[in-house]
């Protein structure tokens, strides 16, 4: 974990009862008033459906802002080599998932120091 930054939890095959479970926790630390760290988390029933989101050419994007710092969206392309309209795409879908940011001015960024990406396996079914 990364004590002085934002982590992004990405959890994959997590149950409703699971994350129920988690926000219970929470709750309850909360009304005890036990500090607890913030959580920031999305989740995804099955791993296609987290790979549709996160990209290969996402992940890319990502690692670029998290080097440059805050970019507009032209200024992002550009420094991808890649178009326009493809770029602009990928940022809404990114932050529509919370792992991207897009300030007042226009410029994007990442605002995790960390992405936690927690997939569980499907259940072994015996023969």
């Amino acid at each position: 974990m990364n004590p002085g930054g934002r982590v992004l939890n990405v959890k994959v095959g997590e149950t409703l009862h699971e994350a129920g479970e988690r926000a219970a926790a929470a709750m309850k630390a909360a009304a005890a008033g036990s500090p607890s760290a913030p959580y920031f988390g999305v989740s995804f029933a099955e791993v296609p459906q987290m790979l549709a989101v996160f990209t290969p050419k996402r992940w890319e994007l990502m690692a670029a802002l998290r080097q440059s710092g805050p970019l507009t969206v032209a200024d992002l392309a550009r420094r991808l080599g890649r178009h326009y309209k493809n770029v602009h795409s990928d940022v809404g879908q990114l932050v529509e998932w919370m792992a991207v940011e897009r300030a007042a001015d226009g410029q994007v960024s990442v605002p995790w120091s960390e992405i936690v990406l927690d997939m569980k396996l499907p259940e072994h079914v015996a023969a």
